[in-house]
């Protein structure tokens, strides 16, 4: 089966986001009235996996140590199998 699975990765809470507050810095100059901004990432990668607990496991696999580093990030996905 093939899965896709949309993985997002923010800092965590304790963790300055120096480019979130730069970007919220250059919003105030600009006028908007901008109070926080979090910078993350995303990523979208499609599996070809027998079932969707295998898919589940290669995706938490992925994104704990791969696309986030779990010292300083958080994640979360989501699996739509892909018909």
């Amino acid at each position: 089966m093939i899965f896709r699975a949309r993985i997002h990765v923010m800092l965590k809470r304790d963790v300055a986001d120096v480019q979130g507050i730069a970007i919220q810095q250059s919003l105030s100059r600009h006028g908007s009235p901008v109070r926080e901004v979090k910078a993350g990432k995303y990523f979208e990668i499609e599996l070809d996996c027998a079932d969707e607990a295998i898919a589940r496991a290669k995706v938490e696999e992925l994104a704990n140590g791969t696309f986030a580093n779990p010292v300083i990030e958080r994640y979360w996905f989501d699996l739509i199998a892909d018909h």
